[in-house]
């Protein structure tokens, strides 16, 4: 199987290696993207919006057989949903890495502090305490040493979408900061934040205790849940 690994803010391709590399080992062909203007601090990153992210995504579904598996972390979650969207007969699931989906007209997240037309990555304090749940000091500065400026075009222009179909693929929900308990709660509360999770035709929710950035704190986990979510059969657990 294919599989897209889609990296969330202020991460290229290479921050999924120990993800990757399992589920090389298992078999699968891994693409793990660096999308447009984080190929390094030094590249332009004037005028990269959303939708260059979702378009180089979908420049890669383009490439493939398909079907296959689209993996988006965080803010990468919403890229993978608007490029199911525009190809929705070639990917079997989406898979969003303590993310969900976008609905058409949302923000992925325009209150993180920027200029000069990117969000660099933010003190700590800028996030909750259970996004830095096993984040200790040696990852956080693993962390800052690889973080790429995000184009703030990507943080803060709203979703695009067009295709009725897309809640019909079968997603994975991989909860972290919160557990899949709580998401079940804000479904059934009618939460804006899963509402469109909840127009969702087929999907389950599988926790994974840790922080906000699985990849970094817990790669080995991680790849086991992404090889059961691309091995999946029957009927989602909810």
């Amino acid at each position: 199987m294919d599989i897209v690994l889609i990296p969330g803010f202020w991460l290229d391709g290479a921050s999924w290696d120990d993800v990757a590399a399992p589920l090389r080992q298992a078999g699968h062909t891994v693409h793990a993207l660096t999308l447009p203007g984080k190929e390094s601090r030094d590249s332009d990153r004037r005028g990269i919006g959303l939708r260059d992210h979702v378009d180089a995504v979908i420049a890669v579904i383009d490439s493939l057989p398909g079907p296959l598996v689209l993996v988006g972390h965080s803010g990468g979650g919403a890229i993978a949903y608007a490029a199911a969207d525009a190809r929705p007969d070639a990917v079997a699931r989406i898979v969003y890495v303590d993310s969900g989906p976008l609905a058409d007209g949302g923000v992925i997240n325009d209150e993180l502090p920027s200029g000069h037309g990117e969000v660099p990555l933010p003190d700590w304090d800028v996030f909750e305490d259970q996004d830095l749940t096993d984040l200790d000091e040696t990852l956080r500065e693993r962390f800052r040493s690889i973080a790429v400026p995000e184009p703030y075009g990507v943080t803060s222009e709203p979703q695009v979408l067009t295709t009725a179909r897309r809640v019909d693929i079968p997603a994975t929900i991989i909860c972290c900061g919160y557990p899949a308990e709580t998401m079940r709660e804000l479904i059934a509360q009618g939460h804006p934040y899963t509402a469109e999770l909840a127009r969702l035709t087929d999907y389950e929710l599988v926790d994974l205790p840790t922080g906000h950035w699985p990849q970094l704190t817990k790669p080995v986990e991680l790849a086991a849940v992404l090889l059961a979510a691309v091995d999946r059969e029957g009927a989602p657990s909810r």
